[in-house]
């Protein structure tokens, strides 16, 4: 039979015009998050599979940086929402550095969202309520699986599903190890591909005013490192939005 393996050649000469749409500043609003919301639905709309999937880096604290998909769940003016297993290897850089980086790409839209921000959990209760709205097995999935963990082999979840399926039955609670985080944006970037790899980019800054100040002050005095003053919203400063369009 031939090889179907692809050549290095052929892998070099993979490529498309991106021809679909543009992305201007007198058709984006001031604030990102009603664009980011006009496209999520257009990605809806277009049936573009799985629309709600987002990649998720975060960094460990010997510095090495990783990534996984997972589902968007909800977003509002305070920030986007995921939920996860906390004792995950994302659970573990979060706890270590509570910075992360989201990024969308709808490819027959043509379009990439990165978004940049600090990471919190939700409070219990929404992630109760998120919890008692999933499928029974997947309520189940959530105690038998020890995300991220080496294990022998895949009986050893089909025997934890069925060890605590018998346990819990049809109302198993949320495990305490198990939640929802939310990013806070401060950094948006609106990607929309052009012909001849002219492409549109469309960055939002989040800029702390009193933020800035207080910054220069404390950093003078050197009474903390600088990556404290990252937290934004804590020291209720004028904040606004600043949008600039990055070279591609």
């Amino acid at each position: 039979m031939p090889s179907t393996a692809l050549s290095a050649s052929a892998l070099a000469d993979l490529r498309k015009s991106y021809e679909k749409a543009a992305l201007s500043e007198s058709a984006c609003p001031a604030d990102p998050f009603p664009l980011f919301e006009r496209w999520l639905n257009e990605a809806v709309s277009s049936q573009v599979p799985e629309p709600n999937a987002m990649t998720v880096a975060t960094v460990g604290d010997d510095g090495r940086p990783s990534t996984r998909v997972v589902l968007i769940k909800g977003f509002d003016a305070r920030g986007l929402v995921w939920f996860t297993n906390y004792q995950s290897r994302k659970g573990q850089e979060l706890a270590a550095n509570p910075f992360a980086a989201l990024q969308f790409h709808w490819v027959e839209l043509e379009r990439v969202v990165r978004i940049e921000g600090r990471v919190e959990k939700i409070d219990e209760v929404e992630s109760d309520a998120y919890f008692n709205s999933r499928p029974l097995d997947s309520r189940i999935g959530a105690w038998a699986s020890p995300q991220s963990q080496v294990i022998s082999g895949r009986q050893t979840l089909v025997m934890n599903a069925a060890k605590y399926g018998a346990q819990f039955l049809l109302h198993p609670p949320r495990p305490p190890h198990w939640g929802g985080y939310r990013l806070r944006p401060d950094r948006w970037e609106f990607w929309q591909g052009r012909p001849s790899r002219l492409h549109d980019r469309l960055q939002y800054r989040l800029q702390y005013r009193l933020q800035d100040r207080l910054q220069d002050r404390l950093q003078a005095h050197c009474e903390f490192p600088s990556h404290h003053l990252a937290d934004g919203p804590a020291l209720n400063g004028t904040a606004s939005w600043i949008r600039e369009r990055l070279a591609p």
